[in-house]
C-alpha cells in the first residue's frame, strides 16, 4: 500500500499558532476510533515480557523495514550489523532510529509523564505531537490515545525529531470537524524554558556557534541553579525536569498542575520575572537593574559569585584581548577610572581577566576624581557579574502555551546524542560530551553479556546500556509527579521497586 501524500507542511521549527488549524494532518493515518481500552493490555505487569522494552530479541542485530509497507508490524526482520558499520552510521539512519525507538525509547514513562494518570485521559489524548520527517517536512497536530499508538506511528514515519505541544480542548486530529473552529484552543502544557549556549557567544572564549566543551557548559550549570531557585523558592513549583537538548542547550519542563494550566498572561509574567539580560550582543550594557535589588537578584548574585570567579574569570578569561577589555571598561561608570585602567592594561598586555577585575577596586581607591561614586561602581560591578553569569533565556518559549518543544529522549541528528534528563542532584558532574549516542547504545546492546546468575526479572534492553541511569531518573521523576498529582501520595508500585523509583501501577 502506498503511503498517503504529505498534504500539510509547515516550516521547520515553526511554532503552532491558534489560527494554524488547517495546516496539519499530512502523512498521518485517519483519526483513531475510540474502542474500549483494556488497561491490562496497556499497562502489562513489568514481571512479564514487555514489548515496549523487548529483551528477548537477538541483541547483535538492527531492525529493518520493508520499504513497501506503510504500517509495519512490531515484528520486523532484523539484520546483523557490524560494530564498524554502526560507528559510521549517521545518527538519523532509519535502521539505527528504528532499533532505538523499538528497544530503548521509554514510551511507557513518556505516556505517564504527559498523561498525569494511570488510565488514559484527555491530557494525553488531546496532546499535540509534531514530527519532522527525513525530508524536513513537518507534520503538525498529531495525537494519540495511548503510547502504543504513538510508538507505532513513530516506527511507521521514522521522524528525525519529535516535538511536544499543548493539550487542546479537543483531539487535534478532529479539529476540522468542529462547527466552531474557535473552540479549538490550547488548554494546558508544561511551563517550559529554553537556554542555548549560542546566546553566550559574546562572553565565552572557548567555543562558539554549535561547538561546546565542558568549560562553557558551566554557563548551563549556572542557569539551572538560578532558574531552579526562582521556580522552587519564589513560585513553589516542585516537579521540574531539565533535559539536555542533544547539542548545545538545555530545556526545563515544569510539570506541576498549577504550571500546566497557566494562560499566556501568567507565563509572560514569570518569563519577565526571570528576564535580566536585555538586548543583543551589540547593544552595549545589557543589565540595568534598579536598586535596591530584588531579593531574587540578590540570591542570584550569591549563587553566581563563585562561578564568576572560577568559571568566568579563570576558565574563560573573557577580557584577555584589548577589544574585550575595552568592553569591560565601557561597563564602568566613571571616565577617569576607565582612563586609568586602560593606561594600566596597555602597559601590561598579558594581564589576566582575574587581575583586571582586581585592578578595578585597586585603581578606584587611588582616584582623585570628584565625580567618582563608590556606590555607582559597586552597582556596576554587580551588573557585570550578572551579565557574565545570569541565564540567557529564549523568553518566547516560556511565554506561549502553544509553543512546541523537543521531546526528551529523542536523538539529535547532528551529534547522535540522546536528549537525556539531567539529575540536578548531580548537576556539577554532568558532562554533555559523555551523554550516550545512538551508535554507542546499539553497540552496548550488542556487547551485553548475560550474567552468570540469572536475574529474577527479564533484563530490558535499556538496562543493558549507559541509558539506564537516565531512564531510571525519568521514572523516579514521573513517580514523584504522579504522587503529587493525586495529592494523597498513594501510587501503586510494582513488587520489588524502591520507594520513589517504581512503576505507577
Amino acid at each position: 500500500m502506498a503511503e498517503e501524500p504529505v498534504a500539510a507542511v509547515v516550516e521547520r521549527g515553526q511554532s503552532p499558532k491558534e489560527d494554524d488549524v488547517d495546516m496539519a494532518d499530512a502523512a498521518a493515518p485517519p483519526a483513531q476510533e475510540k474502542p474500549d481500552v483494556n488497561l491490562d493490555d496497556l499497562f502489562a505487569d513489568m514481571d512479564s515480557d514487555d514489548e515496549e522494552f523487548p529483551s528477548s530479541k537477538p541483541p547483535p542485530q538492527i531492525a529493518t523495514q520493508d520499504s513497501n509497507s506503510s504500517s509495519p508490524s512490531d515484528e520486523v526482520v532484523l539484520t546483523p550489523t557490524s560494530d564498524q558499520n554502526i560507528a559510521h552510521m549517521n545518527a538519523s539512519d532509519p535502521e539505527l532510529l528504528r532499533s532505538f525507538y523499538q528497544r530503548l525509547f521509554p514510551w511507557r514513562y513518556l505516556f505517564q509523564w504527559l498523561n498525569h494518570s494511570p488510565t488514559p485521559t484527555p491530557d494525553f489524548e488531546n496532546r499535540e505531537f509534531a514530527f519532522t520527517l527525513p525530508n524536513d517536512a513537518m507534520l503538525r497536530y498529531m495525537s494519540y490515545r495511548t503510547s502504543d499508538l504513538l510508538r507505532k506511528d513513530v516506527l511507521r514515519l521514522m521522524p528525525t525529531r519529535i516535538e511536544i505541544g499543548p493539550s487542546y480542548t479537543t483531539n487535534p486530529r478532529e479539529r476540522k470537524m468542529l462547527q466552531n473552529t474557535a473552540g479549538f484552543r490550547p488548554l494546558s502544557k508544561e511551563l517550559c524554558f529554553d537556554i542555548d549556549l549560542t546566546d553566550y557567544d559574546d562572553i565565552r572564549t572557548c567555543c562558539d556557534k554549535a561547538n561546546i566543551c565542558n568549560k562553557c557548559w558551566r554557563f548551563m550549570v549556572m542557569a539551572v541553579k538560578v532558574v531552579e531557585a526562582v521556580l522552587r523558592d519564589d513560585f513553589g513549583f516542585k516537579h521540574i525536569m531539565w533535559v539536555y537538548s542533544g547539542r548545545r542547550g538545555i530545556h526545563a519542563w515544569v510539570s506541576d498542575k498549577s504550571a500546566r494550566t497557566m494562560d499566556d498572561s501568567k507565563r509572560k509574567v514569570i518569563a519577565g520575572y526571570l528576564e535580566v539580560i536585555i538586548g543583543g550582543a551589540q547593544s552595549g550594557k545589557r543589565v540595568n537593574l534598579r536598586r535596591p535589588l530584588h531579593p531574587h537578584l540578590s540570591r542570584s548574585l550569591d549563587l553566581l559569585k563563585s562561578h564568576f570567579q572560577d568559571d568566568v574569570l579563570e576558565a574563560q578569561d573573557p577580557w584577555q584581548t584589548p577589544a574585550r577589555a575595552e568592553k569591560l571598561l565601557q561597563l564602568l561608570p566613571d571616565k577617569d577610572l576607565r582612563d586609568a585602567l586602560r593606561k594600566k592594561w596597555d602597559a601590561s598586555p598579558g594581564r589576566s581577566s582575574l587581575s583586571k577585575w582586581a585592578d578595578i577596586d585597586a585603581v578606584a581607591k587611588t582616584t582623585t576624581s570628584k565625580s567618582f561614586d563608590p556606590r555607582a561602581l559597586l552597582d556596576a560591578k554587580q551588573d557585570i557579574v550578572l551579565e557574565y553569569t545570569y541565564p540567557r533565556l529564549d523568553i518566547n518559549v516560556s511565554k506561549k502555551l502553544n509553543h512546541l518543544l523537543k521531546s526528551p529522549f529523542v536523538i539529535h541528528p547532528g551529534t547522535g546524542r540522546v536528549c537525556v534528563p539531567i539529575d540536578t542532584r548531580r548537576l556539577d558532574d554532568f558532562s554533555p560530551l559523555e551523554v550516550p549516542t545512538i551508535q554507542g547504545l546499539i553497540r552496548e546492546i550488542d556487547e551485553w553479556k548475560e550474567p552468570e546468575v540469572k536475574p529474577e526479572k527479564p533484563v530490558h534492553d535499556w538496562e543493558k546500556t549507559s541509558l539506564k541511569p537516565y531512564i531510571e531518573y525519568f521514572r523516579g521523576f514521573v513517580n514523584a509527579m504522579m504522587k503529587g498529582e493525586r495529592g494523597d501520595g498513594k501510587v501503586k508500585r510494582e513488587r520489588g521497586e524502591e520507594e520513589g523509583d517504581g512503576e505507577l501501577w
